[in-house]
């Protein structure tokens, strides 16, 4: 009895002895740091603006709350299109956006989130992570002073909400259509008429006409911004969107006066932010799909003439671009040499294997 109550003590004193020593070498060495981030994104989107929030928690955490960073939602300090022009100016210390939002500036800001019809979530991860894409992306970033880091992405989109049906190419034309970055420029070529128009700001345009459709994310956050109310028709997939990479973008002055320990807390705060988004919408995205059907939304698939339609519009685009902005052209070539391997592989394995076990599923297997 005796033996059993000094291992306690010991395992008690061990403990705290580990607790007492783990957390001065930051609590008290370590400088206070209060950064500020803009983000694109309503709070209302609890996953897109919940990963900023998470961020946020996670280096507060790590660092004993010595390195703060307070999150702003879009509109609390810039309209949600201008989180670029806020990091770069710095009027705020980071923001986190997507980079197709900025494709006025530069047509190679898309790359980061994703260029259409090319890459899948995994891919696009892959690419920038071990495909040397981001190295591409921050080499790019450079004159507008800030550093990009990957913060999650919302795996497949769907393809959005319409007042009527699309049967044909020729259903496209005229159609005003909120779409994000490079899909705008891509169905211009075909008569559609492209409009960037910030989430918040989706309902009303669809209800008052001023737009014929619009497309934002998938069932889970689209349900969340009441789409199905003003818009029928829900149309899939978003090819403009196979993967969709979220960035946060850093001013570099205030990324070098970080001490390398907080540096480092940033990285790792990032990286939980993209392990924990595209699982936390692949397990919400099923049921707000169900929910949305059962209440009447008429689900439909993109037909395939239209698709190719698109696809062709979109390499005729990436071709002619890549003629004229040497910028775009390094970053496009290592995309599209990295696409055509990781096809062949998924191909393989994983596509084999989805569309089998698919369709046993249909069958109730």
């Amino acid at each position: 009895m005796e033996r059993r109550k000094l291992v306690k003590s010991a395992g008690l004193g061990g403990i705290a002895a580990a607790a007492a020593l783990a957390t001065p070498a930051i609590a008290q060495t370590m400088p206070e740091v209060k950064w500020r981030l803009t983000s694109s994104f309503p709070k209302s989107l609890d996953t897109l603006y919940g990963g900023a929030e998470l961020l946020a928690k996670s280096v507060a955490e790590m660092s004993d709350g010595k390195f703060q960073i307070r999150t702003f939602a879009a509109g609390e300090i810039v309209p949600a299109l201008q989180v670029a022009d806020a990091v770069q100016n710095g009027t705020v210390e980071c923001g986190q956006t997507a980079s197709y939002y900025y494709f006025g500036k530069d047509p190679t800001f898309v790359l980061e989130t994703g260029l259409p019809f090319a890459m899948n979530q995994r891919q696009m991860y892959a690419w920038l992570m071990h495909g040397g894409g981001l190295e591409l992306m921050r080499e790019f970033y450079k004159p507008y002073g800030f550093t990009s880091y990957i913060l999650g992405g919302t795996g497949a989109q769907m393809g959005g909400w319409f007042s009527k049906e699309i049967n044909t190419v020729e259903d496209l034309k005229g159609l005003k259509f909120r779409v994000a970055g490079f899909a705008g420029e891509i169905l211009r070529k075909l008569g559609v008429i492209p409009q960037q128009i910030a989430a918040g700001d989706l309902y009303p345009a669809l209800e008052r006409g001023t737009i014929d459709a619009a497309e934002w994310v998938g069932p889970y956050d689209d349900e969340k911004l009441g789409l199905q109310k003003v818009a029928k028709y829900y149309y899939y997939p978003g090819w403009w969107e196979g993967g969709s990479v979220m960035s946060l973008y850093v001013n570099n002055k205030a990324l070098e006066t970080l001490p390398p320990a907080y540096k480092k807390m940033l990285e790792i705060a990032c990286a939980e932010v993209t392990a924990w988004m595209v699982p936390k919408y692949d397990a919400v995205n099923p049921a707000a799909l169900k929910r949305l059907v059962a209440g009447g939304t008429q689900l439909r698939a993109f037909p395939r003439p239209v698709l190719e339609a698109c696809f062709d519009a979109a390499y005729a685009s990436y071709d002619e671009i890549s003629a004229k902005n040497p910028a775009f052209k390094k970053v496009y070539d290592s995309m599209k040499a990295f696409r055509t391997d990781q096809n062949l592989w998924f191909r393989v394995a994983e596509n084999s294997f989805d569309s089998f076990n698919f369709l046993m599923s249909s069958r109730g297997r």
